[in-house]
């Protein structure tokens, strides 16, 4: 039963001029709106200027206490396996947008202490350009979206709105872009979030809370010469599946099922013990799921599980595939993905946000994900295999993904205005879009303030990144490259 708060709205009994239309005198109940606070939010937004004006977004203060590039790669590299960091310190090592993907947490080091306006939204704690792909709904759609979700907690929106501005810069770069272009990505970026963030305010709830990512996204954010690119992706996605998968990295066994194929370094079978400890984890994922989901896994058997290396920032945590078959022989394969503690963390009450308390960090991660996605993974779960907290998720769901920094010049802009939108619906399911849109305001003030924070993010991030590289050069941090 709701409770509901002893605090009663106060209701007009009788109009001055005699009886009448009476409003009716309602208990205020604990987690909805109060009916006469319609527009504090805005208001409050946009009293936020004064405390921290627009402008200021565009301050970077390089703090005399920064751990060096090569340092902080090193300290996050603690808890990965450490056969594996090699691979990652190679991957970072490539371009200066690849390091930008890798160092997260250095990136908040930074941005805790610039000011914030203290708004709290569920972020997703690594909103970079290549962090946006496609995947599969429940009926066989594709939708787009941000799809990693390992940093995700309770944060400052405007530190999502700045890792993404400023690896769009890097990425045009890297593409080969001019300066001007790769400026006009991250002004468009933040001009982007501010108009959707301004449209939903204006929408009603419900419609708001349920915008989804589609074809009328790229009108919305005038993205047309980004339509080819998005239709050749979209046109892989549909062919990225667990089947398509499973062809290429299993193999028939004696009784009629599948094994996994080592294809070293990147998949490997695991021995008896770890696969029985993945294996037996399964048993609390399926807990987590809603009940109705139950049935569908209960048609699935367990046939083998891998050991397989992730992306760029995930490198060297533990993670693991389990082939799954039904009755036709038909493969679901699920991904057991290691979670740990956001890189965010250690720098949130420097910030001066709360410090969240220690939780499962799998459980986290799901939770996080679906409070910023409108359409999230029908098999979203967590677990725990031997001590270690796991995300569950299910592995090619028809997921793809646009290279932002193989975008062409006349592209970059429009997947920018893309990203941006996407990242304020994200936010709108935490925050009040109506208080984060009254702090944007109508002008550029804010987007020219995060374009030139982007363009002076992205060149420190380039000095890192030669850091990283001289160190490797010198044989202070092993790399393996190009893998």
């Amino acid at each position: 039963m709701t409770e509901v708060v002893a605090e009663r709205s106060a209701g007009v009994a009788e109009s001055e001029s005699g009886p009448g239309p009476v409003r009716r005198s309602l208990p205020r109940v604990r987690g909805f709106a109060d009916r006469d606070a319609d527009g504090a939010p805005k208001a409050e937004g946009k009293a936020l200027r004064e405390r921290l004006p627009r402008g200021e977004h565009a301050r970077f203060d390089v703090d005399g206490a920064r751990p060096d590039a090569v340092t902080a790669v090193e300290e996050s590299n603690a808890g990965r396996i450490p056969g594996l960091t090699p691979i990652r310190v190679g991957r970072m090592a490539a371009t200066p947008f690849a390091f930008l993907r890798g160092s997260a947490g250095l990136m908040a080091y930074d941005l805790a202490r610039i000011p914030v306006t203290g708004i709290r939204a569920q972020i997703c704690g690594d909103a970079h350009a290549a962090n946006f792909g496609l995947y599969g709904d429940a009926r066989g759609g594709l939708v787009i979206d941000l799809n990693d979700f390992d940093e995700t907690l309770i944060g400052p929106w405007e530190w999502d709105l700045k890792r993404l501005a400023t690896s769009l810069v890097l990425a045009g770069r890297e593409a080969g872009a001019d300066e001007d272009v790769c400026r006009l990505a991250a002004l468009d970026a933040a001009g982007a979030y501010r108009r959707t963030m301004r449209l939903l305010a204006r929408l009603p709830a419900l419609d708001a809370w349920n915008a989804i990512a589609d074809e009328r996204l790229v009108s919305h954010t005038d993205a047309h010469d980004l339509l080819g690119t998005l239709e050749r992706v979209a046109e892989k996605a549909r062919a990225n599946t667990s089947g398509r998968f499973a062809a290429k990295s299993t193999e028939r066994t004696e009784d009629g099922g599948r094994r996994f194929v080592d294809a070293p370094p990147v998949l490997r079978r695991v021995g008896d013990e770890e696969a029985a400890a993945v294996v037996a984890s399964l048993e609390g994922y399926v807990d987590t799921l809603p009940e109705d989901r139950h049935p569908l896994l209960a048609r699935h058997a367990v046939h083998d599980v891998a050991f397989r290396v992730v992306g760029t920032g995930s490198v060297g945590t533990r993670s693991y595939v389990v082939l799954l078959l039904d009755h036709r022989g038909e493969p679901l394969v699920l991904q057991v993905k290691e979670a740990r503690p956001s890189a965010l963390v250690p720098h949130l009450a420097t910030a001066g946000f709360e410090v969240p308390e220690p939780e499962h960090e799998g459980r986290r991660v799901v939770l996080g994900q679906k409070r910023m996605q409108v359409v999230s993974d029908v098999l979203l779960g967590w677990t725990t295999v031997e001590g270690r907290p796991f995300q569950v998720r299910q592995f090619r769901n028809r997921k793809g993904s646009v290279d932002p920094a193989a975008l062409a010049a006349d592209q970059i802009d429009d997947y920018a205005r893309m990203t941006g939108a996407l990242l304020a619906r994200a936010h709108a399911h935490s925050a009040d879009p109506r208080l984060i849109a009254g702090y944007c305001g109508k002008n550029e003030e804010l987007d020219e303030a995060i374009a030139a924070f982007s363009v002076a993010y992205a060149d420190r991030t380039e000095a890192d990144h030669a850091d990283l590289v001289a160190a490797v050069r010198s044989g202070r941090i092993a790399a393996e490259l190009g893998v």
